[in-house]
Order: C-alpha cells, then sequence, then structure tokens
C-alpha cells in the first residue's frame, strides 16, 4: 500500500480525474476516477479516500461502479455539495454503443451516449449503487445545445437563489463550450444557458470548475486540443478569470488565460471549500507508465487558490506547508513521504535535483526532467514559466514521483511526473540551499 501523506496515490492499478471533493462532517472527501482491475484506464468506477487535515489520506474502497443502462459503461467524473447533512453526488454516466468486442472497457469509433445522474449519502462512506441512482439530465438530443457524446462532467454549487450546475460540451463546429442548469432541489434541473467563444480556445471542455474568490471570478477547464506540437498530451487545463451574471448564466470569457500549471502533467483539477472557506485545488498527474508495474496516478499536493491584481496563484496549502520543519542536511535523510527544497536562484544558475534540473533563464524559470523520466514516452521533457514578476524565490516539493516547483509562493508552478530520482542534490551555491522534510 502507497503511503498517502501529503500526496493521494492509487491503491493500486488506475486512477485519473479527481471528484467530488468536498469538506464534509468533519472530513474531506476525495473521490477519483479509479479502473479497480489493472495500471491502464479503462471502465470507470469512484474510488474514496478521506482525510482529516489534507495530510493524511486513507482509502474506503469503491464508492460508485456502474448498474443501471446509462453507466453501464462508466461513472466519470463529476462533483458534490451538502446540502440539510445529505452529500449529493453529481457524475456523468457512460453507456457504449459500440463496446469493443475483444476489450469491452473500450469503445469504438468513439460512439457511446452520456447522461448526468445523481445519488446521495447520509453518511459519505455508504452508497447504494442498486437503488439510488437517478438519473436527472439524459443524453442530449438536440445539437444545438450540446453533444450527446461529449457532454460531461457536472460542477455543481450554490449560488445566491438556487444551485447551478455547469458542464463541459462542445458545439455543432467542434468548439468548446459550458453548459448550465439551474434547481431549486437539487434534483430536477433547468437548461438556462449555454457559452462558448467564437474565437475557439481548444475543443472540447472537459472538467469546467467556476467559483468567486475575493481578487475576481474564475473558470478553470481542460480544453482538449490547445497545444499544437508534436508531444504525447494535447489536451491541458487552464485557469482564467471571468464575468459571470449568475441568475442568466451568461460568461464572458477573455482570450487571456493561465495554464494551471506549467508542467502541463496534472490535469481534470477540481476545487472545494476546505474548513477556513478557503478555495482549495487538487489535480491529477498524468504518468506514462506504472511505478512497480502496480499502480498508475496521483495527485498533486492540495493548493490555494488567491487572485490578486488580475493574475491567479496557486500556493501551497498551509496544512501542508507547516509540516516541513525538520532541516536535514541532504535528501538521504528524508521521510518517505519526501522533502522541500527552498532556494533563491541567479541568472543562469540551475540546481540539480535527484536528476531533475531546474535553471534560471533571464525573468523563467526552466525544468529538465530528460534524466529521471522513462525514454520514449512523447512526454515534454524541458518546460519553462512565463516571465515571472514577483522574484526568484522557489519552493519544490520532491516526491518520490512527483516534484512541484512553486515560483515565488504560487506565482506559476511546475509540477512534473519523475522516475528513479536520486538522492543527489547539486547546486552552483549550495550555500544558498534549505532542506526541510516532516518532522
Amino acid at each position: 500500500m502507497n503511503k498517502n501523506k501529503i500526496h493521494l496515490k492509487a491503491p493500486g492499478n488506475w486512477i485519473n480525474d479527481p471528484n467530488g471533493f468536498i469538506y464534509y462532517k468533519g472530513n474531506y472527501h476525495l473521490f477519483y476516477q479509479y479502473f479497480p482491475y489493472a495500471p491502464r484506464w479503462g471502465t470507470m468506477h469512484w474510488g474514496h479516500a478521506v482525510s482529516k487535515d489534507m495530510v493524511n489520506w486513507e482509502h474506503q474502497g469503491v464508492a460508485l461502479f456502474p448498474t443501471k443502462y446509462e453507466d453501464q459503461n462508466g461513472c466519470f467524473s463529476g462533483s458534490a455539495v451538502e446540502h440539510d447533512g445529505i452529500l449529493y453526488l453529481y457524475y456523468t454516466g457512460v453507456h457504449y454503443n459500440q463496446p469493443d468486442p475483444n476489450d469491452i472497457h473500450q469503445c469504438l469509433n468513439d460512439d457511446f451516449s452520456s447522461a448526468q445522474l445523481m445519488m446521495t449519502s447520509q453518511d459519505g462512506i455508504h452508497f447504494d449503487n442498486f437503488h439510488d441512482k437517478k438519473v436527472i439530465i439524459p443524453p442530449i438530443t438536440d445539437r444545438k445545445i450540446g453533444d450527446k457524446t461529449h457532454t460531461r462532467d457536472p460542477k455543481v454549487w450554490r449560488g445566491k437563489d438556487a444551485w447551478y450546475m455547469v458542464l463541459g460540451s462542445k458545439t455543432l463546429d467542434d468548439k468548446g463550450e459550458l453548459i448550465f442548469y439551474k434547481s431549486t432541489n437539487l434534483s430536477d434541473w433547468e437548461l438556462v444557458n449555454t457559452v462558448s467563444k467564437e474565437s475557439g480556445l481548444g475543443g472540447m471542455w472537459e472538467c469546467p470548475d467556476y467559483f468567486d474568490t475575493e481578487g475576481g471570478k474564475v473558470l478553470v477547464m481542460s480544453p482538449m486540443g490547445i497545444t499544437e506540437d508534436e508531444t504525447l498530451e494535447k489536451n491541458h487545463s487552464v485557469c482564467t478569470i471571468v464575468d459571470f451574471e449568475e441568475e442568466t448564466c451568461t460568461m464572458e470569457i477573455p482570450d487571456t488565460y493561465q495554464f494551471l500549471d506549467y508542467g502541463l502533467d496534472l490535469y481534470a483539477p477540481q476545487s472545494a471549500l476546505d474548513e477556513q472557506g478557503r478555495r482549495v485545488l487538487v489535480a491529477w498527474l498524468r504518468m506514462p507508465e506504472p511505478v512497480d508495474g502496480t499502480w498508475r496516478g496521483m495527485f498533486c499536493i492540495p493548493r490555494v487558490v488567491e487572485v490578486k491584481d488580475g493574475h491567479i496563484y496557486f500556493r501551497v496549502h498551509p496544512n501542508i506547508e507547516k509540516l516541513y520543519t525538520r532541516r536535514i542536511a541532504n535528501a538521504a535523510e528524508a521521510d518517505s513521504a519526501g522533502y522541500k527544497v527552498s532556494f533563491d536562484i541567479g541568472d543562469g544558475e540551475t540546481v540539480n535535483i535527484g536528476g531533475y534540473k531546474i535553471t534560471r533563464n533571464g525573468n523563467r524559470i526552466c525544468t529538465d526532467r530528460n534524466g529521471v523520466f522513462p525514454k520514449n514516452t512523447n512526454f515534454r521533457m524541458q518546460l519553462s514559466t512565463p516571465e515571472v514578476k514577483d522574484g526568484f524565490h522557489l519552493d519544490v516539493y520532491v516526491d518520490a514521483n512527483l516534484i512541484e516547483v512553486f515560483v515565488n509562493r504560487g506565482e506559476y508552478v511546475i509540477s512534473n511526473a519523475v522516475y528513479g530520482l536520486t538522492n543527489e542534490i547539486q547546486a552552483d551555491a549550495m550555500e544558498k540551499i534549505a532542506i526541510d522534510t516532516l518532522e
């Protein structure tokens, strides 16, 4: 069993998108896309983990699994809300019209239908998959509204006068689209509006998440095909500050955006409010191959989202940050859950953390994982932030399979999957470097 401290990792086999992230009855609940049979993608279930502090996580087994015609081939991504002490789960159910006869966990010709379903729990632990599921939005038949196949990932929140839901979809001309619904009882949903961009922003918009902060209203989503180079992953998570009028669900999406994370390995983020009311976000780390042949997929450090002067910051959650209090001389002395390396970096300097290289090139922070990544994977090896403005301080959180480089405490972040890190740290000026691990 993996040690699920700081980073929640697959209990075995495969995980991807975080789902149903919520603070409920004294616990943080994080559900996730889960294929329990092999370390590869397949028929989706919802795995489930709980934590008192977002530091120490315990897997609870499978919460949702296919039982209905509409979710016969998977319980895909969605969200959770609480009302009157009851936990409401919303997700996309998938039915394959053409299952692969040689592998029923795959679909032929992208021929499947997507519906939106809900179920409830009285305690966040017990789920009745056989009797409690309800289809709330059948597959869309009017192509002017959305796509019957690619409409998914319901995110639900409480507005001023009602409950609201946003779904990701695509338009008739294959541009990304958001579909907004409204409900007074969490069960019956009414279409309110659709939103897209004439100029486009990739293709289908997966995993949309909208929320308000003190500094501005934020849209987070994962457009498909947003990059066009020859690397494997062309779908990436972005965030932007938007104008949103709740009653009519009218949203103005600007042309400018930030990548959620400039390592371009994180995907399908989801946010929730923590116990103190802070907006916290987690995301799935895409990994090219299993670890030890047994598990594949993990989540990043929970990050507090803040907006300041029109820029979106992602800061390490205080519950995580406060744990790194034991100063060590080298990485070999670190706790098995990892360590933090902190330093200010000068122009042209390089810090090599176990084979993962971090360099400052002018006003940009650049990383290179060529030495700690499987060959012939077609993943990006060299990454870079935009030009930074808040200085050149780095806090690097190191796990055996994930490095997260926080630039200026969240102005930008580069997170990358890694394999085969060593315990050696090299730098042009080692005296400037502090290494801390968990007490």
